[in-house]
């Protein structure tokens, strides 16, 4: 018999077809440790992005969080 090769969620394959996203997310499913990496890089861009645009950088960084913040808050009570 053929061996049946099973089939990753489509969440997930939507998420691996997303060019820049797909490409992070499959670093950090083989190296864990990836995901500091990935965390550095993003606090670089937006000191930068603050020391170039000031306070309206800063500010959009936060609105651009609260959906975040908000799924996490909403997972955290879930349980």
């Amino acid at each position: 018999m053929t061996p049946q090769t099973r089939l990753a969620p489509l969440a997930l394959r939507l998420l691996h077809a997303v060019p820049f996203l797909g490409q992070i997310a499959r670093d950090i499913a083989k190296d864990k440790d990836s995901i500091y990496y990935a965390l550095t890089i993003l606090l670089t861009v937006v000191v930068l992005a603050v020391n170039t645009w000031g306070l309206v950088a800063l500010t959009m960084t936060a609105l651009a969080m609260v959906p975040v913040i908000f799924v996490l808050l909403i997972a955290i009570t879930q349980g």
